[in-house]
């Protein structure tokens, strides 16, 4: 070992050793108890010593298509190891849950450091199969997606829209005499674009799109859609696709274009779960159009894990980095001290660090929510369906802007060496930024739940009982001041947000009293219900935070990290807008 690896050693020992808790239990705490950890680990030892998954030649030095065969083989191998592999089957469910466990972990990007073809197939193609589909149609197709028979993709985005659903322009119209579905590009802007794993790999797609029955619009539709011969992988007749070409990240994935011209598919390929179409065309309506949007919610739970996850990376390349360089002398004539020791550098960390404990918990609970609700659809009740929407919307938003923004201070924060490859930190932000904008881009979402607390606070009006996450609307006396405590930071949030909120409905109100449509009217009051948003979602991680602390089993020195992290989260997010705390 150099002078100068041992120098860094030494380093990191020296601050390790000054640690007054023990680390097994927050490592615990993020993989989900003691037997996830060590199922982690085993399912590390596995992977990582496999040799196919070894580089042999550094991923950046590689071309856009060598990149994508040097991925696409890792992850042939990983499926494959997957469904044959003894030791994976005691480890974690053998299959698709294994697969899904390996993924939902972030274990993933250990071996694909840019990308991997056939993320979506695991993140959503699944997803959507098992919440979308009736159980014939998961009988058909799950085990075949499970075993790589077939490989899928999700076709939401159009050339023309995205986030606004109903705008879409693919269409699928029911032949009843043939009993198919006719899927068609009207348009150039109708073009799908950008699924992940469609420029070459996927073999099907899991299509959104207008369904049309009887002459009638019922709006956006789920379809199971073979796009490639699985013999040849050529693309089938009416079919017309292709890869995108060079992105900002994830430059190993095959991002890819997709049009249709009368492309007939089964009626049977309709996702039928919720929503139906009969033989003779009749429509048969799901209990709520929002059902359908249930592999969006699960995928949006997902991203705010994968986004803390980035900036937990990140946070922790900054700390160690912070912990054995040296810069400048504190004292004339002393030695060079870490960079960890100057307080500048602590305020661009020590931050950070709260933020993903918090977006972690928070994640957590509307993990926990997505759950109940499913359990409660079963039974045919959707009260909690609105709640789940907004609080999807929301938490996705705000960890992927916080993460984001986090990640590149952390980035500024390792010098001239946070700008380098080696450091990981580019290809981090990349990653993130990207989720800042899929599934949802963040400013549509934010206005999506600002739609559900005027809503809430309507309701309130009238006297409605309203879900926990907005109880603050029903304040009837708002106290004149409020105690630094955690509670009492709480308090001033409540009543904060009841002001806010107040606010923009009444501004909102008095544009409608002049005659303005509500669409024109909550378009000139955007910017202050964005605000509404964003601050009721930082109220609901910290409201999160705060109880999850003290309900936590753990030892005490645990406990008093976690509680100081949450104090340094509360002010700092009061600090950072205080501007609405101050009236």
């Amino acid at each position: 070992m150099s002078t100068a690896a041992r120098w860094c050693v030494g380093s990191l020992a020296q601050e390790r050793s000054n640690c007054r808790f023990n680390k097994e239990e927050i490592t615990n705490f993020f993989d989900g108890g003691a037997d996830k950890t060590e199922a982690r680990r085993q399912l590390e030892e596995i992977v990582l010593s496999d040799p196919a998954f070894e580089d042999p030649i550094p991923p950046e030095y590689l071309s856009h298509e060598q990149m994508y065969e040097n991925e696409l083989r890792k992850s042939i191998h990983l499926l494959h190891i997957f469904n044959t592999d003894e030791r994976l089957a005691k480890i974690a469910p053998n299959g698709i849950k294994g697969m899904m466990y390996f993924y939902d972990r972030g274990l993933s990007t250990a071996i694909h450091k840019d990308g991997n073809p056939m993320s979506i197939h695991f993140a959503m193609f699944l997803p959507a199969i098992m919440g979308q589909g009736n159980p014939e149609q998961q009988k058909e197709w799950l085990d075949l997606a499970t075993a790589g028979s077939i490989i899928g993709t999700y076709a939401q985005t159009e050339l023309g829209h995205g986030t606004y659903l109903r705008g879409l322009e693919t269409t699928a119209t029911y032949d009843p005499v043939t009993e198919e579905f006719v899927i068609n590009s009207p348009t150039i802007t109708a073009t799908k674009w950008w699924p992940g794993g469609l420029g070459k790999t996927s073999s099907y797609t899991v299509v959104v799109a207008l369904l049309y029955t009887e002459g009638r619009c019922h709006g956006p539709h789920l379809f199971m859609v073979q796009v490639r011969d699985t013999n040849t992988h050529q693309s089938l007749p009416g079919v017309t696709l292709g890869d995108i070409g060079p992105r900002f990240g994830f430059k190993s994935n095959d991002n890819g274009f997709l049009r249709f011209n009368q492309f007939r598919i089964p009626r049977g390929n309709m996702f039928m779960k919720h929503a139906q179409v009969l033989k003779d065309g009749t429509y048969v309506k799901p209990l709520s159009s929002k059902l359908s949007y249930g592999s969006m919610t699960y995928v949006r739970v997902g991203i705010c894990f994968g986004s803390t996850r980035g900036l937990m990376v990140a946070v922790t390349i900054a700390t160690r980095y912070a912990a054995v360089r040296h810069q400048s002398e504190l004292v004339a004539d002393d030695p060079e001290v870490k960079i960890m020791e100057y307080q500048t550098q602590q305020f661009k960390i020590l931050p950070q660090i709260a933020t993903v404990f918090a977006q972690w918990f928070a994640a957590h609970a509307v993990r926990q929510t997505y759950a109940t609700v499913q359990d409660e659809i079963d039974q045919g009740n959707l009260n909690l369906l609105p709640e789940l929407h907004a609080v999807s919307c929301g938490l996705k938003a705000l960890s992927s802007s916080d993460s984001l923004r986090g990640i590149d201070i952390l980035r500024l924060g390792c010098g001239g060496h946070g700008f380098s490859d080696s450091t990981n930190l580019p290809r981090i932000y990349c990653t993130t930024a990207a989720a800042c904008t899929y599934e949802g881009e963040n400013t549509v979402l934010w206005l999506q739940v600002a739609r559900y607390l005027i809503k809430c606070f309507r309701e309130s009006q009238r006297g409605g009982r309203l879900q926990k996450s907005v109880s603050y609307l029903e304040y009837k006396q708002i106290p004149a001041k409020h105690d630094l405590s955690n509670q009492g930071l709480l308090s001033a949030f409540k009543c904060s947000l009841q002001l806010l909120v107040l606010r923009a409905a009444e501004q909102l109100q008095r544009r409608c009293d002049k005659g303005e449509p509500y669409e024109v009217a909550r378009n000139h009051c955007s910017q202050n219900l964005v605000n509404c948003a964003q601050l009721h979602m930082r109220h609901y991680v910290c409201d999160q935070f705060v109880p999850a602390v003290e309900e936590f089993k753990c030892t005490e020195p645990v406990r008093d990290v976690l509680q100081r992290l949450c104090r340094l989260y509360l002010i700092n997010t009061v600090i950072s807008n205080h501007g609405f705390f101050i009236r």
